[in-house]
C-alpha cells in the first residue's frame, strides 16, 4: 500500500505519486483555460452535481471489493479515491457540459459522449495497466465506459433541467 506519507511522516514519491501530482496539476490548468469566466457558476453546480455521484458511486464500488486504489491521498478517510471520485471525474464532467456541442447534430452529441468516455476510459486503463494506483477485481474497462457515460449523462440532463437550457 502506497500512500502520499508514510508512517513516519516522509514524503514517499514514488511514480504513483508523481502521476497523481501531475494529474492534479494537468486538472487544474485545464480547468483555468477552458472554463468561461461567465461560466463559473455552471462549473460549480456541475461540479458539485458529478462530486455527489461518483462519490457515492466510487464508495460503493469499492466497498463491495469491485476495485481497489492501492495509492490514495487519503489512505486513512476512505478506501475509494478522493483524487479521481473527488476531483478529476467532476472537473472533467465540466469541460464535457460547458463544450457539449449543443445546436449540432445528434450524431455529433452522441459522438461528444463517445469521446469524453473513451479518453477517460483509456487513460484509466493505462493507469491500472502499469501503475498501481487503481487495480481491477471484479471491474473491466467497459463497465468504466459505460458507468462514465452514464453519469455524464445523468449530469448533462441535471445542467439543462438546472440552467433551464433550451434543447435545439
Amino acid at each position: 500500500m502506497h500512500t502520499f506519507i508514510n508512517s513516519k511522516g516522509e514524503l514517499n514519491v514514488s511514480k504513483e505519486v508523481i502521476i497523481l501530482l501531475s494529474a492534479w496539476i494537468v486538472t487544474i490548468l485545464i480547468l483555468i483555460i477552458f472554463i468561461p469566466k461567465n461560466k463559473l457558476r455552471e462549473a460549480i453546480i456541475i461540479f458539485f452535481f458529478k462530486q455527489f455521484i461518483t462519490w457515492i458511486v466510487g464508495l460503493a464500488v469499492v466497498q463491495a471489493g469491485l476495485i481497489e486504489y492501492g495509492v490514495r491521498s487519503f489512505p486513512n478517510a476512505t478506501k475509494s479515491s478522493f483524487d479521481f471520485e473527488y476531483f478529476i471525474y467532476p472537473a472533467l464532467c465540466v469541460i464535457f457540459n460547458l463544450h457539449f456541442p449543443e445546436g449540432k447534430s445528434k450524431l455529433r452529441k452522441f459522438m461528444h459522449f463517445v469521446y469524453f468516455c473513451s479518453f477517460v476510459t483509456l487513460v484509466e486503463v493505462a493507469v491500472e495497466r502499469y501503475t498501481d494506483i487503481l487495480t481491477y477485481i471484479h471491474w473491466t474497462w467497459y463497465i468504466t465506459w459505460i458507468t462514465l457515460y452514464i453519469t455524464f449523462y445523468l449530469s448533462r440532463k441535471f445542467y439543462i433541467w438546472y440552467f433551464k437550457i433550451k434543447i435545439q
